[in-house]
């Protein structure tokens, strides 16, 4: 796994969990390579978790759930990792209304 991600296809759409994944073989100046792109419903976003799989599927899954929503299934420490933790809502979906502050608790 060279790269998982996520993005929102827009208002209404689907969001969509994108996995590339990269074969080095001998012959290192041609490396097989594939993307793979799921498509989840926004209403009820879960796709079973890859980490199982690859371990480095760990913080970039999290990411996705952190920005977009998506819950891998499965993922042993889902949660969010840019955001803080009583952050309300999914900040890269197109339909994301910002609020107009944030206020900082137990800062000091």
């Amino acid at each position: 796994l060279q790269c998982q991600c996520a993005y929102d296809a827009g208002p209404g759409e689907d969001l969509v969990s994108m996995y590339h994944l990269v074969k080095v073989s001998d012959d290192v100046d041609q490396p097989e390579e594939v993307r793979v792109k799921v498509f989840i419903p926004r209403d009820d976003p879960r796709v079973p978790s890859v980490y199982w799989i690859w371990k480095s599927a760990d913080f970039q899954e999290r990411e996705s759930y952190d920005m977009y929503g998506i819950v891998y299934e499965g993922h042993p420490n889902l949660k969010r990792i840019l955001m803080p933790e009583d952050w309300v809502g999914w900040p890269l979906r197109k339909d994301y209304i910002s609020p107009e502050f944030y206020e900082l608790q137990d800062a000091y």
